[in-house]
């Protein structure tokens, strides 16, 4: 049997192959997340756009925990919150309103990723929020949103000024609340998370040193924003030289997502 073959083979007769290989992703991301420590029981979420033209995405059933996430698993839904498969999960009601406002007015916003970690939760809290102080904040600060804090996502009024702090950025610290990248695949919303992450933490341990912190020269800054503002490329790097070995990883340590 051919690889082409053995994937369609794991495709359940109600689904595209397409939709069947968003599902394997979305849920690797789900269990990546985990693997990372990124989770917060089953709070946050995230969530990938159905290839087609319908406007329904993929999200966590609630109630699992990330590490149990697979493939068949994940709930389907429109942009009303309606279910369109069984499940005896419903979704996390907060969650449908972030991510629906997203994938409602970006069509490039494949997949939305959002978290509440112990650093992207107090550099959102902070007053200076998220600063170029490294190289790898610099991979975020160029394309970096904020949106103020309105409480639990529960009000759908909520929608259209998220919508217009995102914007077109692909990274944002909602205020006082956590994390949130967005991607036209999941390889790509993942890589922008990680970086996001990881920024924050770095300036979380700085600014924990208490000294002066040494300055980087306007000059690198505005040269590393010409050279990350290419989309096509980002997109080009998450899918074939990041994703792969990410999967790789995943299926040596913390397998049975593809189910």
């Amino acid at each position: 049997m051919s690889p082409a073959e053995a994937r369609l083979k794991e495709v359940p007769s109600n689904m595209t192959e397409a939709e069947w290989q968003q599902r394997v992703n979305l849920a690797a991301c789900y269990r990546l997340v985990a693997l990372y420590g990124w989770d917060d029981l089953v709070d946050t979420h995230i969530s990938a756009r159905v290839p087609g033209p319908d406007h329904h995405f993929l999200i966590n059933p609630y109630g699992l925990m990330f590490d149990e996430i697979t493939a068949s698993s994940l709930v389907k839904v429109d942009l009303h919150g309606n279910q369109l498969s069984e499940s005896e999960y419903s979704i996390n009601p907060a969650g449908f309103t972030i991510h629906s406002a997203i994938h409602e007015v970006r069509e490039d916003a494949i997949c939305v990723l959002h978290l509440h970690t112990l650093d992207g939760t107090a550099v959102s809290s902070s007053a200076e929020g998220l600063l170029p102080l490294n190289q790898t904040a610099q991979l975020v600060t160029h394309d970096l949103a904020y949106h103020d804090y309105e409480g639990i996502a529960l009000d759908h009024d909520e929608r259209p000024r998220l919508q217009k702090d995102l914007g077109n950025h692909n990274h944002m610290l909602l205020r006082n609340h956590g994390t949130l990248t967005v991607g036209r695949s999941v390889a790509s919303a993942f890589e922008r998370m990680y970086h996001l992450e990881r920024a924050c933490s770095m300036q979380v341990r700085t600014r924990a040193l208490g000294t002066p912190v040494y300055p980087v020269e306007p000059i690198a800054i505005e040269k590393n924003t010409e050279l990350l503002a290419n989309r096509d490329n980002a997109e080009l790097r998450s899918n074939t030289l990041v994703w792969p070995p990410l999967l790789r990883k995943l299926d040596r340590e913390l397998p049975g997502y593809r189910s």
